[in-house]
């Protein structure tokens, strides 16, 4: 499909899908999507960013970062899904806010954003679908607003930037002396929102500065450090697997298990198993090589 052609995609328009156990969604519309799973769990999955899913949750997606949700293997998953495109809102939203939209689209620190089901916005969601009427302008306005509450902290925040002069050499300062002065465990469970407050700077700035000092992302940083602390945990400790999901930052089993064999290409039990025959393995030929030489 051509970019001419894209422009005329759906627009404020709500999509139903409905997955079988294990299968995948990926949003194809250009833009934003903000989608609400129907009923049944899942993941959203991406690269090294994962969340679990549970039916009521909202996401405010781009499809500028590839993604997709995948059902759990233990049953289907259905999900709402409608598509906003900024440039398609002239007259509405300002230029500023347009070019603010883009930027953010494309910054990874951001998405998804994930609203829990108790949240207002997707309370809000559940109501509006389960309304009669799904269609008219009235209907594509509610949907409107619901995409405003979903990005309209960030967009408030940005304006209220432009007017204070922020020292970036200080934040950047700030960044690093944190990260000199804190353990590598305490990152394991700490939120961008609250590395934040710490560097006391805007997001955007953050996620650029933090990618210049560390050579990644925050999150994708993150994942690496859970990651090896998980199998560290797994060579050198008796605990349990589900234990070791818990310590290493991980909300699930389910999710650690999917996160870890994806990376390793094996489960955390058999990464385990595997290593202490390794290890066995050593032992023994070592102690083989002692014995000959004496």
């Amino acid at each position: 499909m051509t970019k001419l052609d894209s422009a005329y995609e759906p627009h404020l328009a709500v999509r139903e899908v409905s997955l079988p156990p294990g299968g995948e969604w990926t949003p194809r519309s250009s833009g934003w999507s903000l989608v609400q799973i129907g009923s049944g769990n899942g993941y959203w999955l991406h690269r090294q960013l994962n969340h679990e899913l549970e039916a009521g949750t909202v996401l405010l997606l781009s499809t500028r970062v590839p993604g997709s949700i995948r059902a759990s293997q233990l049953g289907g998953l259905s999900l709402y899904s409608f598509n906003v495109q900024p440039e398609r809102l002239t007259g509405v939203i300002t230029l500023s806010e347009q070019n603010f939209l883009q930027e953010m689209a494309s910054m990874e620190e951001f998405l998804p954003k994930v609203f829990g089901p108790g949240s207002a916005l997707a309370m809000k969601w559940r109501e509006l679908r389960a309304g009669q009427s799904r269609e008219g302008l009235a209907f594509r306005l509610r949907l409107l607003q619901l995409f405003a509450e979903g990005v309209g902290n960030e967009i408030d925040e940005t304006a209220a930037g432009r007017g204070a002069v922020r020292d970036a050499k200080d934040a950047k300062e700030r960044l690093c002396e944190f990260l000199n002065q804190t353990p590598a465990s305490e990152l394991l469970h700490l939120g961008f929102d609250e590395l934040v407050r710490m560097t006391r700077c805007t997001p955007r700035h953050l996620s650029r500065i933090f990618r210049d000092v560390a050579g990644m992302s925050f999150r994708e940083k993150r994942a690496e450090l859970r990651l090896q602390r998980a199998r560290e945990l797994l060579a050198t400790t008796e605990s349990k697997v589900v234990n070791i999901a818990l310590d290493s930052g991980y909300q699930s089993l389910s999710l650690f298990n999917l996160m870890f064999a994806r990376r390793f290409r094996m489960s955390p039990g058999r990464w385990r198993q595997r290593h202490r025959n390794n290890k066995g393995a050593a032992r023994l030929i070592r102690k083989g090589a002692f014995r000959k030489g004496r």
